[in-house]
């Protein structure tokens, strides 16, 4: 059996919404077209409340393929939830779609309306003739839930069938940032392929001795480097063990790094029109142009008198610019940073003032939360912390609400 493999399609993407669709679209009909079944490892939506117009998108893309003459069909779901179709479309939720619990997330909606199969902790089962393949799905949670969830499960293959694990996961020797993250060997253990989302680029590891895919996403969001190679999906064969990947057509993305070091506003900007243009030179077709500035910024010279702004202006009808300068350094304000931190408001620091007012504006709500307010600024440069506020947040206001 063929399957193909679309992942993180981020529709209603605001930055480029229009890419978002068009390439989501035609990753789907390619797939559809060469393939016996289709897997979505998360993310289809990039919020995790989209917009009606947002969710027309979603319901418009698959509509058609769903009408396909399929051969293959789902033949067995196993979950404490019914399923509304046998076409042979099978999701999971990303982290993107992660609701409170009890609430049903954007995709769950496309599997009640009959168009694809959301098999987020569930079993599918999909055949062909005699082959038959098992899908067991687990949507995306919080990092340091990943494991526990797993063991909860009883994650298991299926005897006598080709098995898949698809989820929607860090993994930490893929992003190896985070302790909490999981490691790749201790993905439940018996199954033939593993499949993987989160990740915006195409991956290829082994777990267990056998294959484990990322596609990567169909559309640039994160900015990142490595997001410079090609978008598209992978097409895996059941019976040669084997997969290529299908790129598909996608705005051109180039990433150039500018050194400010000892330079004049005007020769930073000199700089970054000459890499601006060299791109759009090579690419043409609208390209994203992201420039990179670091390096010391000479005396004398401010951020602001970069005017930054005014250069993504110049070329915004030819090319999409995003000008990092977040690692430029600037000794004149780090002092002046410094002097305002060492500063006191009634023989207080500026920041326990701070943490004193947030802390009367809370109580005064009634609001509280395991995490302290003095943690919060630690909690927005850790992944893990943040995902994990963000289920309280979602977990208080669905009790609100009921």
């Amino acid at each position: 059996m063929k399957i193909g493999i679309v992942s993180d399609m981020h529709l209603g993407y605001e930055r480029f919404r229009q890419d978002a669709y068009v390439q989501a679209k035609c990753a789907l009909e390619m797939a559809s077209e060469s393939c016996d079944m289709i897997l979505i490892p998360g993310d289809v939506f990039d919020s995790r409340t989209p917009s009606p117009d947002v969710i027309a998108e979603g319901i418009n893309l698959f509509r058609e393929i769903s009408k396909k003459d399929w051969k293959a069909r789902v033949s067995s779901y196993e979950s404490d939830r019914e399923t509304h179709t046998d076409v042979p479309i099978i999701a999971v939720s990303g982290t993107h779609e992660r609701t409170a619990v009890g609430r049903d997330n954007a995709l769950r909606l496309l599997d009640l309306a009959a168009l694809l199969v959301d098999t987020s902790e569930a079993r599918t089962i999909v055949q062909k003739g005699k082959e038959k393949v098992s899908v067991y799905g687990l949507g995306g949670v919080s990092e340091e839930l990943f494991k526990s969830k797993i063991e909860e499960l009883g994650i298991k293959p299926t005897p006598g069938v080709f098995n898949i694990f698809m989820f929607h996961q860090s993994l930490y020797e893929i992003l190896p940032f985070n302790d909490q993250y999981m490691h790749i060997d201790e993905l439940p253990e018996g199954f033939d392929l593993y499949v993987d989302g989160h990740l915006h680029t195409q991956t290829e590891k082994e777990v267990h001795g056998k294959k484990f895919l990322i596609p990567g996403s169909t559309v640039i969001t994160q900015m990142k480097d490595a997001e410079q190679s090609s978008k598209g999906f992978i097409i895996f064969d059941t019976e040669t063990y084997s997969y290529e990947f299908i790129e598909i057509g996608s705005r051109p993305f180039a990433v150039r790094k500018i050194s400010v070091s000892g330079k004049s506003g005007e020769e930073i900007r000199s700089d970054c029109s000459s890499e601006i243009e060299s791109v759009i030179n090579t690419f043409k077709d609208a390209p994203i142009v992201r420039i990179k500035l670091e390096g010391e910024l000479r005396p004398g010279i401010s951020n602001s008198d970069l005017s930054l702004k005014n250069l993504t202006a110049k070329y915004s009808k030819s090319a999409f610019i995003d000008i990092d300068s977040s690692k430029i350094t600037n000794k004149s304000m780090e002092e002046g940073i410094e002097s305002v931190r060492s500063s006191t408001i009634r023989g207080e620091s500026v920041k326990e003032r701070g943490m004193d007012v947030l802390n009367q504006a809370l109580a005064s709500l009634g609001f509280s939360l395991s995490i302290k307010p003095d943690e919060l600024m630690d909690l927005l440069t850790s992944n893990s912390k943040k995902e994990k506020f963000t289920d309280e947040i979602l977990e208080r206001l669905d009790s609100d609400s009921s």
